[in-house]
């Protein structure tokens, strides 16, 4: 839905307001009580406190009247706590929310949780939710997939164990006692303009038509306005001065945020790195704004669908934002 800012030289500025999925979560995190393992046992017990079992990283989903997170009581949930330790997502209405595993090979069909609901891949069910719900399954997947991934100490080898709700993993062998903690991998993702033109690429997996803004993970030592113009460097041997910071989001694939910047071309001449793209070109403002409308065909020149960043960046960059 469109939203006109006003009028500056006789042309409108118009911002969307399309919510960005998996942000906007309207619930408490609740840092603060992960240490208390007083309050955590009491609310993993409170008949108020709900659950979401999560399978193979598919979020369990009831779908009855509409598409809603499936969340689940202590006592639905109860097969589901003698199995698996919940991970706290925070506090909402007073009431504790948690994330847990669900192993389906050794429910029984009449479990509780398991009368109702499906497990859904969190990326395909996410625009379909309500603004924020997504912001939840992200924490959720995110969460659940790097303890599957750090079930070892990094230091030592040894096992390591879940601490404080969820948020930290320490080794088992007293000697070592090492703690980690989740990680968020940064990834900047940048459309490119030059006058009316912005560039877009596409890598040999896409399908066929389809083109995105530029992105790449930052490293060490690097900041955003860096990692942005050494990324376009090498992918497009474009040149880019002035970088700015747009919008970001979470990306629960495994757990990254993606930085959405702009930034002005100094040169436009494209040389591809073809380990990295297959095609890079300039389109006019006119070729954008179809690509957009055409995001969800199978046919044509086309911009990812709305549930990515790059698709956002555009719509801002045509509105003149």
């Amino acid at each position: 839905r469109p939203i006109l800012l006003g009028v500056r030289d006789d042309r409108m500025t118009i911002e969307y307001d399309d919510p960005i999925v998996f942000s906007g979560a309207s619930m408490d995190r609740a840092e603060n009580r992960r240490k208390d393992g007083d309050w955590l046992g009491e609310r993993i017990m409170d008949p108020e406190s709900r659950f979401l079992p999560m399978s193979r990283l598919r979020a369990l989903i009831d779908l009855d009247g509409g598409a809603e997170i499936g969340w689940r009581s202590p006592l639905e949930a109860i097969d589901l706590l003698e199995n698996a330790r919940p991970i706290l997502l925070g506090v909402r209405d007073d009431r504790a929310h948690f994330a847990i595993e669900a192993d389906t090979r050794r429910t029984p069909s009449d479990a509780a949780w398991n009368k109702r609901g499906k497990f859904i891949d969190v990326r395909s069910i996410a625009p379909g939710l309500p603004t924020g719900e997504a912001a939840i399954l992200a924490q959720a997947r995110s969460m659940i997939d790097w303890h599957q991934r750090h079930g070892f100490c990094a230091v030592c080898g040894q096992p390591s164990e879940m601490r404080d709700a969820g948020y930290m993993r320490q080794c088992s062998d007293e000697s070592c006692n090492a703690q980690h903690f989740p990680r968020t991998d940064p990834v900047t993702i940048m459309l490119v303009f030059h006058g009316d033109n912005c560039l877009l690429g596409r890598q040999p997996r896409f399908p066929e038509g389809s083109y995105s803004a530029l992105a790449g993970f930052m490293e060490p030592g690097e900041s955003i306005e860096e990692c942005v113009r050494r990324e376009i460097w090498e992918e497009a041997d474009i040149r880019v001065g002035k970088v700015r910071y747009v919008a970001s989001q979470p990306w629960p694939f495994p757990s990254s945020l993606m930085i959405g910047c702009f930034a002005e071309a100094e040169t436009t001449a494209i040389k591809i790195d073809p380990n990295e793209l297959e095609d890079a070109e300039w389109f006019t403002r006119d070729q954008v704004r179809e690509m957009i409308e055409n995001c969800d065909s199978n046919e044509g020149l086309r911009m990812p669908p709305r549930l990515s960043l790059a698709h956002q960046l555009a719509r801002r960059w045509l509105a003149g934002v």
